[in-house]
């Protein structure tokens, strides 16, 4: 086995590990330790893969590349876009979840809106704990999403984006392809959340099985499927894509006030109505009889 084929075995089960036995892995209230989130699926992206500057064309241009975010959480570092690589990772949502979210037709169940809210600060843990665990082996590494730098910000062209986009991420790492929601359809489905770290570690290069960006997505590929349109009680899903102001308004309008005024919880929780109750929420759906 090479060096790079080990170290991608050990990101790998030191990923699984955490999440499998973490005792953070747990959606609280009255769900007490059942876990947030399933077995998580891992893959990796070289970073002077040329697929980081489109980003900037689907995302927004200030979406930033692994060799952007390393060199300003490391100034005093002298690397090359080809020495860091992306490490990726999937979380599904549970069997448990995906049912009870499934159910609901205008808010999200509360086990949805507690693996949104503390499976995501558990999340946050294993971005910090890899980091940490990377570091004791005498890398450098930085998780994006945690750098103070790092924020949502306006898009003309897309509304809202984001200086580092764990959904392209986890695409560049050959973890998936987007649908009509927008959302990333993976081998575990749709019903997912992601993260991912940065580091100057020799890992594998990208393993990417599809050619399109939305090849995953029978509307999208073939104009056949579109449940998702149907699940969104914001209308905010159309044969014409995702409206994205329309889904942050029903989420703060409505959803906010719902979670409070039910389960007194609060903070970004989302809605994932279209998730779960669909032909990818826990696989890719077949296009073309594939």
């Amino acid at each position: 086995m090479s060096q790079r084929d080990s170290n991608a075995m050990i990101i790998r089960e030191m990923i699984e590990t955490f999440v499998l036995s973490s005792p953070e892995n747990a959606l609280g209230g009255p769900f007490g330790n059942e876990p947030a989130w399933g077995k998580p699926l891992v893959g990796f992206c070289r970073g002077d893969d040329p697929i980081f500057e489109t980003f900037r064309e689907v995302v927004g241009e200030e979406q930033w590349t692994p060799f952007e975010i390393f060199t300003r959480a490391f100034p005093g570092l002298k690397v090359e876009p080809g020495d860091l690589s992306v490490i990726s990772w999937v979380l599904p949502q549970t069997e448990n979840t995906k049912k009870d979210q499934a159910r609901e037709s205008r808010y999200p169940s509360e086990r949805w809106v507690r693996s949104r809210l503390f499976g995501e600060k558990f999340n946050d843990l294993l971005r910090s704990r890899i980091v940490q665990a990377l570091e004791e082996r005498g890398f450098s590494a930085v998780a994006p999403v945690l750098s103070a730098e790092w924020s949502k910000v306006d898009s003309e062209k897309y509304v809202y984006s984001s200086r580092w986009s764990e959904r392209h991420m986890a695409h560049a790492c050959g973890l998936g392809t987007f649908g009509l929601c927008d959302g990333l359809i993976t081998p575990l489905g749709k019903a997912v959340r992601f993260g991912s770290v940065v580091v100057d570690m020799d890992l594998p290069f990208a393993t990417r099985p599809f050619i399109h960006y939305y090849e995953y997505c029978p509307f999208l590929m073939e104009g056949k499927c579109g449940a998702c349109i149907a699940r969104c009680p914001a209308g905010a899903i159309s044969e014409k894509g995702h409206d994205k102001r329309l889904c942050n308004e029903y989420y703060r309008q409505v959803v906010a006030c719902y979670a409070k005024e039910k389960w007194d919880i609060e903070g970004d929780i989302g809605c994932g109505l279209c998730q779960a109750g669909i032909p990818c929420e826990s696989c890719i759906p077949e296009v073309d009889g594939g």
